[in-house]
């Protein structure tokens, strides 16, 4: 759990600590947007080079003691706010978070490192899952809404993992298989590398797939410890969350399935999406401006270029 820095008092229950997801820092202006973190978890923000580092986030619902600071909780319209810190410790007075609760932004709070402290929990030191346990525990997420909209998740999860793919290609063509992947991430590819022989081409890659040759391959990202699953092998590897990694490797793929023409049906269609997908523009150049290899005039000419106009 985490402790106020000034007196002592606990402000959250205990937790364990998780990898920051990739959608953190995600905002999508006028929307309402869900918890970010998974009760009983924290994430610790890793940029180096950010103003952020160091901030813990946890959800709502596992701060205690705590006070929150009207003055303090500037925003827009849908919330509370965002701006901080604007959370005080209930037995001191000392600020020491921010409760984010605004139009599109994640339910969040994020605690000051330099105001609080971390104090062991029992059992927070439990091993992680094991790759073969997580597609039984956590079999992924579905890429839209019941309404039909892109998830912002998927919309920042193949964003980072497009930033990370132009990367490996090396200014190279890519390709990716026909279907879901194809429809995320195919015209984007296409706007930013080059056409024509030979393309180098995008597979999955994880556990409980079969291991051969690859040449590019998605591979899953722990959602617990951040690590990429290891990819056997000379093929380059690209993380993606195992929310959405999970969802393509292992969603079934069914056909058509004949059904008499005088029999009714009453179970609804099957989903589809009402719009074209977009990655998160956000997330796309945050990821891509962190990898060393963009000073190389390749990748940097893709990254003016796509400032410039944008592809989704």
């Amino acid at each position: 759990m985490f402790v106020c820095g000034g007196c002592g008092a606990a402000l959250t229950v205990p937790l364990v600590q998780v990898a920051l997801p990739v959608h953190a820092h995600q905002h999508l202006f006028h929307e309402l947007l869900g918890v970010l973190m998974e009760a009983g978890t924290f994430a610790v923000e890793p940029d180096p080079a950010g103003e952020l580092r160091g901030r813990v986030v946890i959800a709502p619902g596992d701060v205690r003691g705590t006070v929150l600071r009207h003055d303090l909780a500037d925003g827009y319209c849908l919330g509370v706010g965002w701006g901080g810190p604007n959370l005080a410790c209930e037995r001191c007075g000392r600020l020491v978070a921010t409760r984010v609760d605004d139009c599109g932004y994640w339910q969040a709070v994020w605690l000051e490192p330099g105001a609080v402290h971390h104090v062991a929990d029992v059992g927070a030191g439990r091993a992680p899952l094991a790759w073969e346990d997580l597609r039984a525990q956590r079999g992924g997420v579905g890429p839209l809404d019941q309404d039909g909209y892109w998830l912002p998740e998927w919309q920042a999860a193949l964003a980072a993992a497009l930033a990370r793919l132009l990367v490996v290609s090396g200014g190279a063509p890519v390709v990716v298989p026909d279907g879901l992947l194809t429809e995320l991430l195919g015209r984007a590819l296409a706007a930013m590398l080059p056409a024509g022989p030979p393309p180098r081409s995008v597979t999955l890659a994880g556990p409980h797939l079969p291991v051969g040759n690859v040449d590019i391959a998605f591979v899953p990202r722990h959602p617990q410890t951040g690590e990429a699953w290891p990819l056997p092998g000379a093929g380059d590897a690209v993380p993606l969350e195992w929310d959405v990694w999970a969802h393509l490797a292992y969603r079934p793929v069914r056909g058509p399935v004949p059904w008499p023409t005088d029999e009714r049906r009453d179970d609804p269609p099957p989903l589809l999406p009402n719009r074209r997908f977009w990655i998160d523009r956000g997330v796309f150049f945050e990821t891509l401006r962190r990898q060393p290899e963009l000073s190389q005039p390749w990748l940097r000419e893709i990254h003016d270029r796509v400032g410039a106009r944008g592809y989704g």
